[in-house]
């Protein structure tokens, strides 16, 4: 069996770092993992191509060879994902789909055409699709009722990567999340029990890449990185020797829950592992919309208190915020720009609140009629689309808040402020010479294009980024790759920035930077 093995395009996103990988000399932030697991799991007869869409595009000559498609998506891939199995259908070749996308809507993918739908986790289904394949059937659904042992989950196929045309690997560790938070699908597609691979499973992940000749960042992709805290120290406690023998060959990030900022243990455990990063989902200083949103372990301490202890003890904070929630005041979009000033957060991801598919807020939202399908010049997923439900306050005044802080954050000057701030409260790491890496001839050129646009070319932050890199060069030198790669970030946001301002302005039909926003009643009172 020959099969194409297809990574859908993503479009420009806020994690899409367009002008940075530009400058940079990079296709793509970090490797699609799933369908890299999903070709580990494949017949050892089937021969396989595989392309990254978003680094490098198939030849006629490809499509011709293969006997069957299968492609991987996540909802913001939704417009190619539909395309590609169009134009399969349109080929006369089987094509099989799977991964968060389809899983949470296989409808669409139905209707392009597609043949196969393996869904939920493929450790379960993948093996029922080859044995459909294998009987000769023409095609299927296959879904798992129940969530797999992730320690039978094979070594994704790392050799298949262009590697150097991405900023950083990936690999996983754990499944699923204990909380609730009622706006968050993982708990659907995963499940709230944290399941984990052995310490062993991981190490020989990282030997493989290491083997591979690869040198540099891995996102450790779990959708909370601290779910199973017992399992997670475990891997800690044996990753640690084996970054020390081979001196450090990579540095980590991950995401986790606000709540490691209670657990000195396992902060000290990462640091001393090599992580120096980790996003959290902070959402909202508004306790109470916390509280109804369910994100209870946001509430226990205080926020600011948790992201100085993180900071503290070594790790540099991306966060996620979100405005919209019901029964949030006017105002949320300021409150939460406030905290971001206060903790420095140098890349604050903010979007407008959403209804993902089978979510306790897509349950509830419907219960209630306040669904709105088809709603809004974007789809669901991404971060500059409208409330695809009816809110409790006036939708233009929340697209205005939400402008005004994105436009605000992202101002140069003030981005550039939050990035050295950011690197001044973080504690160094004594296990690491430069806590962000880059490839030799890709830092160069990075560095070489950063010192033009910033040093020189962008008046208005040229003084203020020669007397921060100064400053971080005397103080904490093994800051400095972090310092320029949040910098030279900068040079997507900036551009991100003004797509945002577009995107709101064509949904409300007028700007909410430059027009007043029209006065409305709320729709719905809680």
């Amino acid at each position: 069996m020959k099969v194409l093995l297809l990574y859908p395009r993503f479009p420009k996103t806020f994690w899409s770092y367009d002008e940075f990988m530009k400058i940079a000399g990079l296709k793509a932030f970090i490797p699609p993992l799933g369908i890299l697991t999903v070709a580990a799991m494949l017949p050892a007869d089937w021969q396989v191509r595989f392309y990254d869409r978003n680094v490098n595009q198939e030849t006629d000559a490809d499509w011709q060879w293969c006997d069957i498609v299968i492609l991987s998506a996540m909802l913001a891939q939704k417009e190619d994902f539909l395309a590609q199995i169009h134009k399969a259908a349109q080929l006369g070749k089987k094509v099989a789909v799977g991964g968060p996308y389809p899983t949470s809507v296989p409808e669409p993918a139905q209707k392009a055409g597609a043949n196969y739908l393996i869904l939920d986790e493929g450790e379960i289904t993948v093996p029922q699709f080859l044995d459909a394949i294998a009987k000769g059937e023409e095609q299927g659904s296959f879904r798992a009722l129940e969530k797999p042992d992730v320690t039978q989950s094979p070594i994704p196929r790392f050799d298949l990567l262009k590697r150097d045309d991405y900023l950083m690997m990936a690999i996983q560790f754990s499944r699923g999340c204990p909380f609730e938070c009622e706006f968050c699908d993982i708990i659907n597609l995963y499940g709230r029990k944290p399941r984990t691979k052995e310490p062993s499973q991981t190490l020989a992940e990282l030997q493989t890449l290491y083997d591979l000749g690869w040198r540099g960042s891995l996102f450790v992709v779990d959708d909370n990185f601290i779910g199973n805290k017992r399992n997670v120290k475990r891997l800690l406690q044996e990753l640690i020797p084996w970054m020390q023998e081979r001196n450090y060959p990579f540095t980590f990030l991950t995401e986790a829950s606000v709540n490691l900022a209670e657990d000195t243990e396992l902060l000290e455990l990462m640091v001393k592992a090599g992580f120096y990063a980790v996003f959290l989902g902070i959402e909202t200083p508004d306790q109470d919309s916390l509280q109804v949103t369910r994100k209870f372990q946001n509430t226990r301490n205080p926020l600011l208190e948790a992201c100085r202890t993180i900071n503290k003890a070594g790790l540099l904070i991306y966060a996620g915020f979100i405005i919209g929630f019901d029964g949030e005041k006017t105002g949320a979009g300021e409150r939460i720009q406030a905290f971001i000033e206060e903790t420095s957060i140098p890349q604050p991801m903010l979007g407008i609140l959403q209804a993902l598919p089978n979510t306790a807020l897509w349950e509830r939202l419907k219960r209630e009629e306040r669904l709105l399908e088809g709603f809004g010049g974007l789809e669901v997923g991404d971060q500059n689309s409208l409330m695809n439900f009816v809110p409790t306050r006036p939708m233009a005044e929340v697209a205005k808040e939400y402008l005004e802080a994105i436009w605000r954050m992202y101002e140069p000057k003030n981005y550039l402020r939050r990035c050295f701030e950011q690197c001044l409260k973080i504690t160094p790491n004594p296990q690491l010479q430069q806590t962000m890496y880059f490839p030799p001839g890709k830092g160069l050129r990075l560095l070489a294009h950063l010192l033009w646009r910033q040093g020189w070319q962008r008046q208005e932050i040229r003084g203020q980024f020669w007397q921060q890199l100064w400053a971080i060069l005397r103080t904490k030198p093994q800051f400095v790759n972090m310092y320029l790669g949040l910098c030279a970030a900068g040079e997507h946001f900036w551009e991100y920035r003004l797509l945002a301002r577009e995107r709101i302005t064509e949904q409300l039909g007028f700007d909410p930077l430059t027009t007043p926003t029209p006065v409305e009643k709320p729709l719905v009172s809680i």
